[in-house]
């Protein structure tokens, strides 16, 4: 029987796309043409003899085989990828700074940030947590490399919209808005200070339901909005990023509020030119922000 070697360029392709949840982000993410990718998935399974994916709707994902092969592949790719590390991160040092979102903390500080300094440990990582407005000047003023923040009016000069996240309203585990709303009462609300993409939104949304509401607590930071919201002290609207368990996402129909629409991600860089630290990094952040989106 003739031995059969994988080849982990289409393993790759095979595992960017189910991870990126689309086989087009995974061709923009490892510089390749569509039609490159596909030709990788149909290479893979001439190697196995059997389809590794079906189409699901609009999408594609993977049979019980394809289910296998991506399982192996993944463990594959992992030891490709520390073998490549241990060998070529000797060259890679320098300073990386880069700024996100406080809803963004958990995810990239833990999964992002952590994981690149163990695989890069002489490159420098200088991290800022800030608002949109504030992230946004400093890209521009070249004092940051990398930033996320949510995709509003101002934009830099390169920037790339990652994808959307649900809006929600969200109170305290158990906390019933509705006994307040008939009775009359306007909605409390905790918010972020002025100016804020999402507080803007919400209130916009509501003087168009003709909602009464009250602002009871404006917060800089997000840890101090789910404090006072779980606090019982009123409500607020965010995306389901970083949600504490003790607070939870209410139905806006069920309600009687307005239907809150999603609010865009957008990965502003600095400068375009090419740099092995940047690029590295900036490839981490969008599949993990890929895998965010899609729970």
């Amino acid at each position: 029987m003739k031995k059969i070697t994988y080849d982990l360029d289409a393993l790759r392709s095979l595992t960017v796309g189910i991870d990126a949840g689309s086989f087009a982000k995974a061709a923009v993410y490892l510089c390749k043409s569509t039609s490159a990718i596909s030709a990788h998935l149909k290479k893979l399974e001439e190697q196995t003899g059997q389809l590794i994916v079906e189409k699901d709707g609009r999408h594609l994902k993977l049979t019980p085989a394809g289910e296998i092969l991506y399982s192996y592949a993944k463990r594959m790719l992992t030891l490709n990828d520390e073998a490549v590390q241990s060998l070529g991160n000797m060259d890679l040092a320098g300073t990386v700074r880069v700024g996100f979102q406080e809803d963004f903390s958990e995810h990239l500080l833990a999964n992002v940030l952590a994981e690149f300094s163990r695989a890069h440990p002489h490159v420098a990582i200088e991290a800022c947590i800030a608002r949109n407005a504030e992230l946004i000047a400093q890209i521009n003023a070249a004092q940051l490399d990398l930033a996320l923040a949510w995709a509003g009016n101002v934009d830099t000069a390169h920037s790339v919209l990652l994808g959307e996240l649900p809006l929600h309203w969200i109170g305290r585990s158990g906390q019933n808005l509705q006994l307040g709303r008939e009775s009359g009462e306007p909605i409390p609300l905790v918010l972020f200070e002025a100016p804020c993409l999402i507080r803007q939104q919400v209130l916009n949304l509501l003087n168009e339901a003709r909602i009464p509401w009250r602002i009871v607590l404006t917060s800089q930071s997000l840890a101090g909005i789910w404090s006072a919201v779980n606090a019982g002290l009123g409500f607020t609207v965010r995306s389901r990023a970083g949600l504490p368990q003790t607070l939870q996402c209410m139905s806006a129909s069920e309600l009687g509020l307005p239907q809150l629409p999603p609010l865009g991600i957008r990965l502003h860089r600095a400068r375009a030119k090419d740099d092995r630290i940047l690029d590295t990094l900036q490839k981490n952040i969008m599949l993990e922000l890929d895998r965010l989106i899609k729970r």
